[in-house]
């Protein structure tokens, strides 16, 4: 699957510095959506800052771009981790996510790994019907929000 346009209307492309900003907001919106029982240890500015300093320069980061420029999703690879997929809210369930699990796998074809909170039930329900393995069960004491996380691996 290219990262174009196929199966919606936004475009998969790599990310920008300058589109640093617009992809901290998604995360922002994204999380606070999703996990709004869960503790962020980082406030917005500092939110901010990584993905201008760290998650741009340093990673491949990918967004979903819709017509007119708005950025509605953000994924980053880091080695073989899956280490960041968050999409606006009102754009979940549109087929956005699975286009940027489909790019994940093209760009790691000989597996992935990530990891997600135990309590965000949707994420694990989604990351298990694209074929990727609960392998390990924490009690939190490693993440910086003490969630209880799980690890999932997809291999070919």
């Amino acid at each position: 699957m290219s990262p174009g346009t196929a199966g919606g209307t936004a475009v998969l492309r790599r990310a920008s510095p300058a589109d640093a900003s617009a992809a901290a907001e998604v995360w922002l919106r994204s999380f606070a959506a999703a996990l709004p029982t869960v503790v962020r240890p980082r406030g917005d500015d500092e939110v901010r800052a990584f993905f201008r300093h760290v998650v741009v320069e340093r990673h491949e980061a990918w967004v979903a771009e819709e017509p007119g420029g708005a950025v509605a999703g953000v994924m980053v690879l880091d080695g073989e981790e899956l280490s960041q997929l968050y999409l606006a809210p009102e754009r979940r369930g549109r087929g956005l996510g699975d286009r940027f699990v489909a790019l994940a796998k093209e760009r790691r074809p000989d597996g992935l790994s990530l990891w997600t909170f135990q309590v965000n039930g949707p994420a694990r329900r989604f990351y298990e019907r694209h074929g990727f393995t609960a392998v390990e069960w924490t009690d939190g004491a490693r993440n910086e929000e003490r969630e209880p996380d799980v690890r999932y691996d997809w291999r070919p």
